[in-house]
């Protein structure tokens, strides 16, 4: 079965396969008490004096967000442009059970990574481990407690932009755990997952507050990495489809601002291109968010189909494009491992999950735990998850890897070695790698 016939079988939705679907289709439901401000002719004092509360102050950015009534709002920036906040709201994939790994936390697991062994990540590690780099995690939260996340937590930089009031780290899901774990796991202490750059430290910027984040934290999270000297940020997140018009047009103009900001200020922004199966480039009226902004480093998901239980050995490399990947070829600036899944498998009892990405997860404490223990304490474990939000992270980590390697590097030279070192597999359509495949040894190297 060819890989291009597969995308056939996901027409129902954007697929995340196990997990929440961050990055995947959305639907833009508007806020009425939070709004994004252009701040060229007001000033967050002023703004506080009208009655309203400022949330976020952007002010490099000329931008604010505050909440409050939009008759005051209205009195105070006549001449400004303004709009209601915007919710990613998130529509979870197909729903695919994960397979239980009993010695996941007592055993090395990298045989099982078939996504850093198509990145000779062993062999980039002998020029760079990510030493000094430090790469934001835009997301709903990182374990920092996890054992093979807490060497590169850095919980005093770390901060909570949903307003919930309930501090950093996850709540109930845990796909920023397993996206920052594809960035940073731990290399050094013989159990559990290997990351891309694990010398590198997280910043856990929380977005979610469960299942949707609005435009204006995602902003004030992506101007807090640029405040706290982040090289990197990633963004496992995105909206699609958001009309051009209206929406669009307010959102995409205030975001390229930011992105803008972020890329001339040392910050470069990695973003999942989501996982519609949409063709990007010929997709009319409308546009995803953040991942089509300017100054984006827009990535699209490969995987193989068979790793470790086909019986003639893989139907597809790891390279091939997975099933539900966003693509075009000026949409997307490279590919990278997300993992694939042949659906047919599903429920025959073979190991198909293994053609996800196994990274860091965490189940919560069992409610017979002993006297004092905390029943929303959570315990680190493995898993697997497949998406274009598994996919950013490998480019996040290969990022840390190159400023470790050359700290006075811009993030626009960054990109263009990942771009410059790519390729495009034989007989594969350009559309779904942009530059192509990521090769972070070759990138290294260069």
């Amino acid at each position: 079965m060819s890989q291009h016939s597969r995308r056939t079988f996901m027409k129902l939705s954007g697929g995340v396969l196990g997990g929440i679907a961050v990055g995947t289709t959305v639907t833009a439901a508007e806020r009425t008490d939070r709004f994004l401000v252009e701040t060229k002719k007001t000033s967050a004092e002023a703004l506080e004096s009208a009655g309203l509360s400022v949330v976020y102050d952007l002010a490099d950015v000329n931008m604010a967000v505050v909440e409050g009534s939009e008759s005051a709002l209205q009195s105070e920036v006549k001449r400004q442009r303004y709009a209601p906040d915007v919710e990613i709201t998130l529509d979870d994939g197909p729903a695919v059970q994960e397979a239980d790994y009993e010695s996941a936390t007592d055993e090395p697991l990298y045989p099982l990574e078939w996504d850093k062994q198509a990145q000779n990540i062993p062999e980039a590690h002998e020029i760079s481990r990510g030493e000094g780099a430090r790469v934001a995690v835009i997301d709903d939260g990182v374990l920092g407690s996890h054992p093979d996340l807490e060497h590169a937590y850095n919980a005093e930089l770390s901060e909570n932009f949903t307003g919930d009031g309930n501090g950093i780290g996850p709540l109930a899901d845990d796909h920023g755990t397993h996206v920052a774990g594809t960035i940073a796991a731990n290399d050094q202490n013989e159990e559990g997952v290997v990351g891309t750059a694990p010398a590198a430290e997280i910043v856990d910027c929380r977005v979610f507050s469960g299942p949707s984040a609005s435009f204006a934290s995602i902003f004030a999270a992506i101007y807090h990495s640029v405040q706290v000297g982040c090289d990197v940020a990633n963004l496992s997140l995105g909206a699609y489809p958001i009309p051009r018009q209206a929406q669009g047009s307010f959102y995409g103009g205030q975001l390229n601002k930011i992105m803008t900001y972020a890329n001339s200020n040392g910050t470069l922004l990695v973003i999942a291109a989501g996982n519609d199966s949409a063709d990007l480039q010929h997709d009319g009226g409308v546009i995803s968010l953040p991942n089509e902004g300017a100054q984006a480093l827009s990535v699209a998901a490969t995987g193989p189909i068979g790793f470790q239980w086909g019986d003639e050995g893989l139907e597809a490399p790891p390279e091939s494009p997975a099933f539900y990947t966003n693509y075009g070829t000026n949409a997307i600036t490279v590919a990278a491992p997300g993992g694939d899944a042949d659906l047919d498998a599903i429920g025959t009892g073979v190991p198909y999950f293994n053609d996800l990405v196994l990274s860091t997860t965490f189940d919560p404490v069992p409610a017979d735990t002993p006297e004092g223990t905390d029943p929303d304490d959570q315990i680190g474990s493995y898993g697997w998850k497949a998406g274009t939000s598994m996919a950013c992270p490998q480019v996040a980590g290969a990022a840390a890897l190159l400023v470790s390697a050359n700290p006075d590097a811009s993030p626009n030279q960054i990109e263009a070695t990942l771009k410059n070192t790519a390729s495009v597999p034989e007989g594969y359509d350009k559309a779904y790698y942009g530059a192509g495949f990521i090769d972070p040894v070759a990138a290294l190297r260069k």
